[in-house]
């Protein structure tokens, strides 16, 4: 099968090495494209929250494999950077970067995936990326309303793109994953407060997760053997949402 990758570090780069090791074909989009060149595979570095640079992306993944399966829309990140906390204390500029970088990346790429989908006239399937806190909050340690909302607003759609797609027999689901060992997790990899939090927070790990066991989920709502699951927001976050 062919597959578009938005990203190329982190839950990104496990995907693509996971969907290249069970023989499909990947094409990665991401902002840096030394981060692209890493992963070896045919790749166009974009901004994805610019839409004419996602569509450009998605153009030329089709060029380069000749047609598209499956998407997997894993850009995306925290606000922190940009003003992103509490609702009282965000800035406007952390509410608007943060839905930028998380919600219009998503939209842009979705777009363009499902026109490619309509196309080709033979279903497909596009998985985005939420959030556990978009549903499951840590007001102690992870108070970032933009960011939550974000998500939330993309699990919000995969629901109803699910439904409207469906005759096209085009999947929409999401993986919801709980803390991570990736790039945007740095903060909580070297503190030591939340480290100790998160071992009975994700008491099936004891620890951050790694970024591989997403990609897992992420493939396989990707593939045929999730051919009859759509609308669904898949939680990966080794116990989180019940701890």
């Amino acid at each position: 099968m062919n597959f578009l990758i938005t990203g190329a570090t982190g839950i990104a780069a496990a995907t693509v090495r996971l969907a290249v090791s069970a023989g499909h074909s990947v094409f990665v989009t991401s902002l840096n494209a030394e981060d692209c060149a890493l992963l070896n595979m045919p790749y166009f570095a974009a901004d994805l929250t610019d839409s004419a640079q996602a569509t450009a992306a998605v153009a030329a993944c089709v060029a380069e494999l000749g047609s598209l399966d499956g998407v997997f829309c894993v850009v995306g990140g925290s606000g922190r950077r940009f003003g992103d906390g509490p609702l009282d204390a965000c800035t406007d500029d952390g509410w608007r970067q943060t839905f930028a970088l998380n919600l219009d990346t998503t939209f842009f790429i979705a777009r363009a995936a499902l026109t490619q989908f309509l196309a080709q006239g033979s279903g497909g399937s596009l998985v985005l990326i939420s959030s556990v806190l978009a549903s499951h909050p840590e007001p102690g340690k992870f108070a970032t309303h933009a960011y939550a909302a974000a998500k939330g607003a993309v699990q919000s759609l995969v629901i109803t793109l699910a439904s409207y797609y469906a005759p096209q027999k085009i999947r929409v689901n999401a993986v919801a994953p709980g803390l991570v060992r990736t790039p945007m997790s740095q903060r909580a990899q070297t503190d030591s407060e939340i480290l100790e939090f998160i071992k009975t927070k994700q008491p099936l790990a004891e620890n951050l997760l790694n970024a591989e066991e997403i990609a897992k989920a992420a493939l396989f709502l990707l593939g045929e053997s999730a051919a009859q699951i759509t609308g669904q927001t898949l939680t990966v976050d080794g116990g989180w949402s019940v701890s």
